[in-house]
């Protein structure tokens, strides 16, 4: 399942035999360690929203702070978002995700939580990464709220200007 790399220089001089004895052979990629109960670990961060995303072999539970994910989000863009990662490397029925999310509004967890799932399938099965690496579901998005500044009403709203 996963493949093997050659490490290990070979001069034009060496044996055979003794270039076989120097090279080492070790895995692209490892699965990530898992923890006492089986789970799988991944961290997504939206805006100011964090998400902390467990993932096991099951039946294709999906729980967000102990709810089901249809009841936590109203709106089928959010619950789409929080489903993309498993729709696209096909692991929907297959995986059980458990999540705690905090902080920020509706639109900042769903995409924290993507995120989040991405990286623990990732750790789950390092196959999947360079599928999910294509559409961009690893990669965090670095956008936040601009801070207001003094003088102004908001980031960049400033007050009325009058002449007279």
């Amino acid at each position: 399942m996963s493949e093997t790399i050659n490490i290990g220089s070979t001069a034009d001089t060496a044996a055979p035999e003794e270039a076989a004895a120097v090279a080492e052979v070790r895995p692209l990629a490892e699965p990530a360690k898992r923890d006492a109960g089986g789970f799988v670990w991944g961290t997504g961060r939206r805006k100011s929203s964090v998400a902390r995303v467990r993932v096991r072999p099951g039946e294709g539970k999906f729980l967000i702070n102990k709810r089901e994910v249809t009841d936590f989000f109203s709106e089928p863009q959010h619950r789409n978002d929080c489903l993309k990662a498993l729709e696209a490397t096909k692991t929907a029925g297959k995986i059980d995700v458990f999540v705690n999310v905090a902080g920020g509004g509706i639109t900042g967890q769903s995409g924290a939580i993507l995120l989040g799932v991405a990286r623990a399938l990732k750790g789950y099965d390092p196959s999947l990464e360079q599928t999910l690496r294509d559409l961009n579901y690893l990669t965090r998005d670095p956008r936040k709220v601009e801070r207001k500044k003094y003088g102004q009403r908001g980031a960049r709203r400033r007050f009325q200007f009058s002449k007279r």
